[in-house]
């Protein structure tokens, strides 16, 4: 008989593992989990705005025509220039910025006088400017 035979008397070393009490174990661990993990309330805290029974006036709205001919008119009225035109942007800034600027180009204008207002307002700082009637440019 050789030393490294096992005899034949011995049974045959058994190679499947119990998995049930793992798996009870595993079991007990998952419903611990549970247990401690705090309920989560998925909301978002917001501050909203009282309902009131009037409504808010809307803002006065300045129309800023560029025509054919690149004059500016503001309301209807002729700017005389640039200076001109920052007076009223001033004017609107000083006002509290509640007045929305609405910039009409018109098809035929150049692009200068169009950005010399965009340049004003932005340096002024007017945050309310729109630029309106851009249906005429889709043709």
């Amino acid at each position: 008989m050789s030393p490294f035979k096992p005899p034949q008397d011995e049974p045959d070393v058994m190679l499947d593992i119990n998995t049930t009490p793992l798996i009870d174990v595993m079991l007990v661990l998952l419903i611990m989990l549970i247990i401690t993990i705090p309920v989560q309330t998925h909301s978002v805290h917001l501050d909203l705005p009282r309902p009131s029974a009037a409504p808010p006036a809307p803002p006065p709205v300045v129309h800023l025509n560029v025509d054919a001919n690149d004059q500016l008119t503001w309301n209807g009225q002729p700017l005389a220039g640039r200076a001109d035109l920052e007076a009223h942007l001033k004017a609107v800034v000083a006002e509290g910025n509640r007045a929305e600027i609405h910039l009409r180009p018109d098809r035929a204008s150049t692009y200068a006088p169009v950005a010399e207002v965009l340049s004003s307002a932005q340096r002024l700082g007017v945050t309310r400017l729109g630029i309106v009637g851009q249906e005429q440019f889709g043709n």
